[in-house]
């Protein structure tokens, strides 16, 4: 089977996603057609009408995200007009998603190149504006365990015994990682500043880190989801429908451990090993294989770690084989677990800091 190769990896700097944010201003389809700008300027050898596609992950697809956000920007860039483009949605999984069946594509043999990545803009397209039978329709919601993101962050730590000072050892790491991350220029060759019509930068820097952080300066925070999940509307209730073991759920989240919402693109380069050898291209990583899972919709974000047995399966591996792991930081809990089922040493996961500090761009 042909393998797939990952030649360039970009993204923008993430921007605060409210209307006081850096990139409040900068559309989305913008913020995508600068990234495939960008890898046109930075691979010469590469011309856009040799990319087979473009595949966006886009959680959000209304308003300015609406429609096929990926063509728009694949004519808004200047890419050629047979350049196709197409937006998948994988919940928070899209922009992975969208590196995924890009790798698969190129393995199967049919495609030679592929543009794959992700686009976001949390301040000007608010999260869940796209409606959907879980927030529209409550009966459906209920059929099917449905509670928000935070009470399912906060049943695992419930579940499976964190602390609020766990969590907020974590966030504080987090932190602590970002900033030196930035620090020493190990985001450099990958981070795309944002430039406006006169070509003057908009912003270069991730903007929602908050590299002061404390353990005390969190333990001032009030839980975000405890309302929402013993008042109004009572999602607590529906959780332990689902756990009828547990006899309340312990709220330990809040802003400083918990990912930031904000704005951001990403763009990854998958192609052949022929493709890149013709152009005298070195590739960054060779994708060894991926995976998907499901998971309880009530719990939600323990998949990490069903999904990681699955793709160390897929490869032919076991967790000692790997070095870093790169897990996504939508609450603190989620990484917690990870770490515990495992046994991993914290020291090897999210190196760089991860969502807590820098944000998630969903």
């Amino acid at each position: 089977m042909t393998e797939a190769f990952i030649y360039d990896a970009l993204r923008t700097p993430r921007g605060r996603g409210k209307k006081t944010g850096s990139l409040y201003e900068v559309k989305p389809v913008s913020l995508v057609s600068g990234l495939l700008q960008e890898l046109t300027r930075r691979n010469p050898d590469m011309h856009s009408n040799e990319v087979d596609d473009v595949v966006l992950g886009c959680v959000t697809p209304v308003g300015d995200q609406g429609a096929d956000i990926a063509r728009t920007a694949v004519l808004a860039s200047g890419f050629g007009e047979q350049v196709g483009g197409v937006s998948i949605n994988r919940f928070c999984a899209s922009g992975l998603e969208a590196v995924n069946q890009s790798a698969a594509r190129v393995r199967s043999g049919w495609e030679d190149l592929i543009v794959a990545g992700g686009v976001e803009s949390m301040s000007r397209v608010p999260m869940a504006s796209d409606g959907g039978a879980w927030a529209m329709d409550p009966e459906t919601a209920l059929h099917t365990g449905f509670v928000p993101q935070g009470i399912s962050a906060d049943l695992i730590a419930t579940e499976y015994g964190f602390t609020r000072d766990e969590a907020d050892a974590l966030a504080v790491e987090s932190q602590r990682r970002a900033k030196a991350a930035w620090d020493e220029g190990r985001f450099a060759r990958s981070i795309v500043p944002v430039l406006d019509q006169n070509g003057l930068t908009i912003l270069d820097r991730d903007e929602h880190m908050r590299p002061e952080t404390t353990i005390e300066s969190l333990a001032a925070l009030k839980p975000a989801f405890k309302e929402m999940g013993e008042v109004v509307p009572g999602f607590d209730k529906v959780a332990m429908l689902r756990y009828p073991h547990l006899d309340h759920v312990e709220h330990i989240h809040h802003a400083g451990n918990s990912s930031g919402i904000v704005d951001g693109a990403a763009a990854v380069l998958v192609g052949t090993k022929e493709w890149g050898e013709a152009r005298g291209l070195v590739p960054r990583a060779r994708i060894v294989a991926t995976a998907k899972i499901g998971t309880d919709p009530t719990m939600m974000l323990t998949g990490p770690v069903p999904v990681t047995e699955r793709v160390l399966a897929a490869a032919g591996m076991s967790i000692g084989d790997i070095d870093l792991f790169e897990v996504n930081e939508a609450f603190a809990s989620v990484v917690l677990r990870f770490l515990q089922a495992f046994q991993t040493d914290p020291a090897r996961v999210n190196v760089n800091g991860g969502a807590i500090a820098m944000g998630h761009p969903l």
